[in-house]
Order: structure tokens, then C-alpha cells, then sequence
């Protein structure tokens, strides 16, 4: 019994160390199609229609005695899940990723379990006590985190790293992304990718609870998206010829984004939504850094800065500050009641 409880305990912690996995692969893979040219708005809507048709099936199986009914309320939720889980995040972090590197875009989302614990704080859904030394560690984690956030906006500093300059179009391309305004854009961007990403770690908090058929959920929400973004890109691009998939790396992204980044990727993260909260999901995003930095040097040859690594550096300390205070605070404040409840569980155990 001892050791099944502890293997349950591990399960959010495995899960999220594959999500990372799966997420490092993707960034690397969006950043070389992005290059290559295929449009961000048509990448989101075929990458949410792959993930479609591979969860549909799992949900319509798994949860269709078990599903509840669909009301005017999950819709909404769903809409707005989609939106900003799907198709704004994305969006968001795509511009970002084209306009920056792969490792400086996975490092300012960073900052999204700052502002996640931050919002989650104004709607109540946390609680802070600065009377203590956990909210003491909370402030000073957090405050942290947002100074590494303005070093890596506003210094990029030497590059540590030298890789051989790229030629033909990657050499425009890195061009563009040493220029200080497109470097701008891109951290605006990245910091509205965290911003989406926060409020729906929270959406999700509750949607769990109101509709819990996680394969259905998620499956409804990559429809909705694939929808809102196949409606933009429609609007937006009136050339047929951008829907074409034409290279392997293009057809590659598309397929492993849409199965494993989306489809087994927002599963896991959303369950351990469900069975941890949001402010530990969030708490694993730096361990996608590493993997990120990995691939970013050897196979994708970019230059890590010196503002990169002193920002990273100021960022996951701080994040970690804030969730060791987190834990002390939430450890102090359960009610006795509750230990008691729990100490005779294990004694039953």
C-alpha cells in the first residue's frame, strides 16, 4: 500500500518531465519550419486539426459512458479555452520564437507560473500571508523572477557561444533577429504567450471540475481552435498556396506538434491540472529550458547571449523561491483536522 502511494505521488511528477520532453522537440521542430517559411496562423489550425482527429477517437471510447452532457456553460468554457490555451497562446509564442531564439523563448516562460500564483492571487483562487517567512520568500521570489524577466528584455549582451553565421535566408533571418526592434516584438510577444497561458492554467482549474472527461475536453477545445484558427487564416491569407505543405520538416512539425505536442501533451499537463493545480504544472516549465538550450546549440547552431544566462539565472531562482514558499505556506495552514484524516488513512494503509 505504501508503495502504491508513493507511485501515485510521482505520477503528476513523471508526467510533466515527458510534457517537457515532448515540449523541448516541439520548439526546436516550429523554429526550424518558421524559418523554412510555413505561416504560424496555418502551422496552429493543421497542428489543432491533427491533434483532433488523433484524441476523438481515445474520447469517444474512453469517456462515452461517463461523459456529461454538454451545456451553454461548457461551451463557453471551452471557447474560451481554446482560445487562449490554443489558439492565442500559440500564436503568441510562435511570433515570439520566429523573432528570438528557441532557448530565450522557452526562458521567459519562465515567468508564467509568477503570473499565474500573481492572478491566482487577485481572484482569490491563492492565498498570500506576508507575515511569515513563507510569503516573505513569496515577495522576494517573485520579484526576482521579474527582475530576471526585465534583464532578458532589455540586455542581450555578448554571445557566449560561437556558432558558424548562417548564409542565404538564414542569414536575413538571423539578421532580423539581432535587431534590437525585432528582438522587442518578440519578448512583447512571448510576455502576452505567458499572460494567456496563466489565465488558462486557471480556466482549467475550473473546467476540470465543471466538465471532468479529460479526453473529450481537451478533443472539444483543439476542434473550437483548429476552427478559430482556420477562420483568421482565412480572413487573412488569401492565397491557397500557404495551406500546402511542401518540406519534410513542415510536414514532420505538423504531424508530431499535432499528435504529441497537442494531443498527449495538453493531456498530461490538463490532468496534472486537475491533481496537483496550476501553480505545480506550471512549476515544471524550466526544466524545458535545459532541454531546449541542448537542442537549440547542437542541432539548430544558435548563439546563447550573456543577458539569456544571467536572466535565466535570476528567473528559475526566484520561481523556486516563490514555490518553497508556496509549499511552507500551504503545509502551515492545513487544518487539524485534516492531518488527523490523513494520519489514519496511512495507519489504515
Amino acid at each position: 500500500m505504501w508503495g502504491m502511494a508513493r507511485i501515485d505521488e510521482w505520477k503528476p511528477v513523471m508526467a510533466m518531465l515527458v510534457f517537457d520532453l515532448i515540449s523541448a522537440v516541439t520548439t526546436a521542430l516550429i523554429k526550424a519550419a518558421l524559418e523554412e517559411g510555413l505561416d504560424r496562423l496555418v502551422l496552429i489550425t493543421l497542428r489543432q486539426l491533427v491533434a483532433t482527429v488523433f484524441l476523438s477517437p481515445i474520447a469517444f471510447f474512453k469517456e462515452r459512458n461517463t461523459r456529461p452532457k454538454l451545456t451553454l456553460e461548457i461551451l463557453v468554457y471551452l471557447f474560451f479555452s481554446a482560445a487562449l490555451g490554443a489558439a492565442l497562446s500559440q500564436y503568441t509564442f510562435f511570433y515570439g520564437l520566429q523573432y528570438t531564439t528557441a532557448t530565450f523563448a522557452i526562458t521567459f516562460t519562465n515567468l508564467a507560473p509568477v503570473l499565474t500564483f500573481l492572478i491566482a492571487v487577485l481572484l482569490r483562487v491563492e492565498s498570500l500571508n506576508m507575515k511569515n517567512k513563507a510569503g516573505a520568500a513569496t515577495i522576494i521570489g517573485t520579484l526576482m523572477s521579474f527582475a530576471g524577466v526585465m534583464l532578458l528584455t532589455l540586455y542581450k549582451g555578448v554571445a557566449l557561444t560561437h556558432q558558424a553565421e548562417p548564409s542565404g535566408q538564414h542569414a536575413e533571418i538571423a539578421a532580423a533577429e539581432s535587431g534590437k526592434k525585432s528582438w522587442t516584438l518578440g519578448t512583447l510577444a512571448l510576455l502576452a504567450n505567458c499572460l494567456c497561458f496563466s489565465f488558462w492554467l486557471l480556466l482549467q482549474s475550473k473546467l476540470t471540475k465543471k466538465y471532468p472527461a479529460l479526453y473529450s475536453s481537451t478533443a472539444y477545445m483543439f476542434l473550437i481552435s483548429s476552427l478559430q484558427g482556420g477562420g483568421l487564416t482565412a480572413a487573412i491569407q488569401r492565397r491557397a498556396s500557404v495551406w500546402v505543405l511542401t518540406k519534410p520538416v513542415e510536414i514532420v512539425t505538423v504531424l508530431y506538434t499535432g499528435i504529441l505536442g497537442s494531443g498527449v501533451g495538453y493531456v498530461l499537463m490538463t490532468w496534472c491540472v486537475e491533481k496537483r493545480g496550476p501553480v505545480f504544472t506550471s512549476a515544471f516549465i524550466p526544466i524545458i529550458q535545459i532541454m531546449v538550450a541542448i537542442i537549440d546549440f547542437f542541432f539548430l547552431h544558435e548563439n546563447i547571449y550573456l543577458g539569456s544566462v544571467l536572466g535565466s539565472i535570476l528567473m528559475i531562482l526566484g520561481l523556486y523561491i516563490l514555490l518553497w514558499g508556496k509549499s511552507r505556506d500551504a503545509s502551515a495552514t492545513v487544518p487539524p483536522a485534516k492531518e488527523e484524516e490523513d494520519k489514519e488513512k496511512q495507519i489504515k494503509s
